[in-house]
């Protein structure tokens, strides 16, 4: 059992014991005007509205980083962490502090105040940009490398791909029981398979009148 999920601090707000689990990569949705003791809210993908509220030395960083105009941090990736050796009058509490940056050429230094009399270079790494997300599976495709596999014919499977395009469902109603069971497998549902595996009812025919009300006009 991972007990990280447990540690999460009750708070509007993200935490430094939040981050004892680990560090924490965010996207940026979002920056709004906070109180005055802590003047900027950084919402992020999945914050559950817990927003991060940089103290000023990362502020500091961030506008070093992708400048002043907050509104171009939308859609940006900071990865943060806790650092343990954050001081606060006088004790070590600890704070929340960024490792990497995304849209940054390479490592970035910049002199933070440490205390009253001493500056200190503090160093952010570039983050590696997002792989793109992978297409969503295409079930019609699926099915066809199914069909394929099973070797239906190039007619059978051009047939296929023309009612798979109409949105019939009866397109696998050609298909052997075989080649069914295959997609089934594959995740198309029993009931789809039943139902395709079934020939269509025939369209009643309509039924024969005697009635002179029921005619057209013209036959009457």
């Amino acid at each position: 059992m991972d007990l990280t999920p447990t540690l999460a601090a009750k708070s509007n707000q993200l935490n430094t014991d939040d981050l004892i689990g680990g560090p924490l990569t965010i996207q940026i949705t979002r920056v709004s005007a906070g109180s005055p003791e802590q003047p900027v809210a950084i919402g992020y993908e999945g914050d559950d509205n817990k927003p991060w509220y940089p103290c000023k030395s990362m502020r500091r960083v961030l506008v070093a980083a992708w400048g002043a105009d907050a509104s171009q941090y939308v859609g940006r990736r900071v990865t943060l962490f806790r650092d343990p050796e954050v001081m606060y009058g006088g004790i070590k509490v600890g704070g929340i502090r960024v490792s990497h940056l995304s849209d940054i050429d390479g490592p970035l230094s910049i002199a933070l105040t440490v205390t009253r009399q001493k500056r200190a270079p503090y160093r952010v790494q570039p983050l590696a940009a997002q792989a793109p997300a992978a297409p969503a599976p295409d079930p019609a495709a699926a099915a066809l490398a199914v069909c394929q596999a099973a070797g239906l014919s190039e007619l059978g499977l051009a047939a296929f791909c023309d009612l798979v395009s109409d949105g019939q469902a009866s397109t696998l109603s050609q298909l052997v029981p075989a080649t069914l069971a295959l997609i089934t497998e594959r995740g198309i549902s029993p009931e789809t398979v039943a139902k395709c595996n079934t020939p269509p009812a025939p369209e009643p025919e309509p039924a024969a009148t005697d009635d002179p009300e029921d005619l057209p006009a013209a036959w009457s």
